[in-house]
């Protein structure tokens, strides 16, 4: 379980330090687990974030120490973050994909499918059950009432360091932001391995580094190639 200073560092560089961790939820006498491939920064001083309307109770989490959960409802369905240091910055958990290993096996698997079925009712395809803010909520069983403004418990739900620290990193811009909101910041962070399960692939066709997307080092700084790198292996569909 990660503890209360990895989450104490600015909201981009969580973002960055994020990916790569393993989201843990106790749930129906299983571990439901997923690998973080997809996160997007927030801050106080920027017009997309929550936190720049004002306090409010509903965003009190936001105003929190680092690492308190804070979840709301997008489209519907439940969104799960984390603050960063400072009042008003988080993270966004935007996308996930499924982990599996001694703690969690087929049998946690199969609850994150019942969990978040397809249309039809049926199992969801891997690549795209937690392909999603509200998806990954869904298969994990993370509801607003139950964890907002709550704090990590290592019996019920935490963030685990499984040693998976992918070098390089992909950098965007954030998705849903109203143009005028400070849209533009590159405050958006996928796993190169995992770019086609996220919310929106931002190696599809069409996109070119560095214009559109940016390859950085997990602190930030720009990858001395500005190219897929090399020796990484994408997950297959």
């Amino acid at each position: 379980m990660l503890d209360a200073t990895f989450f104490n560092q600015d909201s981009p560089a969580l973002a960055r330090a994020l990916i790569g961790k393993v989201l843990r939820r106790r749930w129906k006498n299983q571990w439901l687990s997923a690998r973080i491939i997809e996160t997007e920064a927030y801050c106080l001083d920027e017009r997309g974030s929550h936190a720049s309307l004002g306090y409010t109770h509903k965003r009190r989490a936001l105003f929190m120490d680092g690492g308190t959960i804070y979840m709301y409802y997008a489209r519907g369905g439940d969104s799960l973050n984390f603050s960063a240091a400072g009042p008003g910055n988080a993270v966004l958990i935007k996308s996930a994909y499924p982990w599996i290993d001694a703690i969690a096996g087929p049998a946690a698997l199969a609850v994150m499918q019942a969990e978040n079925p397809d249309a039809s009712g049926g199992p969801r395809p891997l690549n795209r059950l937690c392909a999603g803010q509200t998806l990954l909520c869904k298969a994990l069983a993370l509801r607003v009432p139950e964890w907002d403004a709550g704090v990590f418990d290592p019996g019920v739900f935490f963030v685990d360091d499984v040693g998976e620290a992918p070098p390089t990193l992909i950098e965007t811009t954030r998705l849903g932001i109203p143009a005028g909101r400070d849209e533009h910041l590159p405050y958006r962070f996928v796993d190169p391995a995992y770019a086609r399960h996220c919310t929106r692939n931002p190696l599809r066709r069409g996109q070119a580094a560095p214009t559109d997307y940016r390859w950085v080092g997990r602190d930030g700084n720009p990858a001395a190639v500005q190219e897929f790198p090399y020796g990484v292996i994408p997950v297959p569909d």
